[in-house]
């Protein structure tokens, strides 16, 4: 039996944010309807190595697709020329179980996670929406400014991060993407003043204060996806309409997950999963005032839709090489 090997070069060549953000939302749409199988991520905790590793299994039934990530979180990788994110999926037939594809889903983390933002601003943030806020300059960062420009178009993109050198690095990568001016802040606060917030960092204690965030304002919350991680100020939290990727897995290891387990807030404050307003089952922003958080966990249904496209055009392009299992 082969399997389909696919490197992380290979599967950069055959993605497109416009195409896996379309395969994406439709992976959203089946959440929404209840055709899924997706336990909740599964964790290792590697203390005395401030890392994790993660087991994300899902199966669209509607797409007869299914697989596996398996992907680390290790923020001192840089320091060793590794990246804080690494993943590796696994795409399996249902109908026999055997492997059929395994593939870097480094890069296909990124993107995947870029669409999803993409997405729930094209549900969420204001249709005017003109200034876009980032705190974080790393990959994430990079594809949640790509996705948010296939969704609107921005007139200015403001940037901070933990030092100025990689907000001016990403300024550098990100000009020929961004149809704008992108603008280095050296505050928070200042970066806050936007229509479209998005949050990117491994923060374990609040850095986006309440008072910061004007009426009217969409927040895409990414950096929290472990048990102790926050980067809102929990009043925020309060003030707001909350929507999450999945209502288990944010309980567990979103944005809510420190508010939630200290009681500042319950599940009844948590208005929606995003593929209920996606279907309508659920109303998404009602007024131009209310501030929206997407609260993303990111979801083994968005690796497994994005890595079942990298896998068709792969095939189509023969890309890749067969590996003999047994």
């Amino acid at each position: 039996m082969e399997v389909l090997w696919l490197a992380q070069e290979e599967v950069k060549s055959v993605m497109d944010m416009n195409s896996d953000m379309q395969v994406v939302e439709k992976a959203f749409r089946q959440h929404g309807l209840g055709r899924v199988q997706m336990p909740p991520k599964s964790y290792l905790y590697y203390t005395a190595y401030n890392g994790d590793l993660r087991t994300m299994p899902a199966y669209l039934e509607e797409e007869d697709i299914t697989g596996v990530k398996i992907v680390n979180v290790h923020p001192g990788n840089p320091t060793r020329g590794l990246p804080t994110v690494m993943a590796l999926i696994v795409l399996i037939s249902p109908e026999t179980g055997a492997p059929i594809a395994i593939m870097d889903g480094t890069y296909l983390t990124d993107i995947r996670t870029g669409a999803a933002g993409g997405i729930a601003a094209k549900y969420l943030a204001r249709k005017d929406s003109k200034i876009i806020g980032l705190v974080g300059a790393g990959n994430q960062a990079k594809t949640q400014l790509e996705a948010l420009c296939k969704v609107f178009d921005p007139e200015l993109v403001k940037i901070t991060s933990r030092t100025k050198e990689s907000s001016k690095q990403f300024i550098r990568e990100m000009t020929d993407i961004t149809p704008c001016e992108i603008r280095y802040e050296e505050s928070i606060e200042k970066v806050c003043n936007c229509d479209i917030l998005v949050t990117t960092t491994p923060s374990r204690k609040p850095i986006v204060k309440a008072q910061w965030i004007k009426e009217g304002t969409h927040i895409n919350a990414i950096g929290a996806d472990a048990i102790g991680k926050e980067e809102l100020d929990p009043e925020l939290l309060i003030r707001s309409k909350i929507i999450v990727d999945d209502i288990v897995q944010a309980l567990h290891s979103g944005e809510v997950n420190v508010p939630f387990s200290k009681h500042y807030i319950s599940e009844n404050d948590i208005h929606a999963q995003l593929g209920e307003v996606i279907v309508d089952l659920k109303p998404g922003r009602t007024s131009e005032e209310e501030i929206t958080i997407f609260d993303s966990t990111g979801l083994a249904i968005q690796d497994v839709a994005s890595a079942h496209l990298a896998y068709k055009r792969a095939i189509e392009k023969g890309l890749g090489r067969q590996v003999l299992m047994f």
